[in-house]
């Protein structure tokens, strides 16, 4: 049984956006130990991107489920 294409397309966008939003959030942390203000959209993607990366990752999963289900 193979995966189709878009599981590997949701896959890969999750752990990019999560990358990115750990990226980030190192960036916050270290802006903020430093006594600088990060800029607005570096704090909202460390914010909102991990949320977003989860539901991005989750999307295949529950897809496969739901195939395993029918066959």
């Amino acid at each position: 049984m193979t995966s189709p294409g878009y599981r590997r397309f949701f896959t890969i966008a999750a752990a990019v956006v999560a990358f990115v939003s750990l990226a980030a959030v190192a960036a916050v942390m270290a802006m903020a130990f430093s006594g600088a203000v990060p800029p607005v959209w570096v704090t909202s993607s460390a914010l909102y991107g991990l949320p977003v990366a989860f539901v991005l990752a989750a999307i295949p999963v529950v897809e496969a489920v739901r195939e395993r289900r029918r066959h």
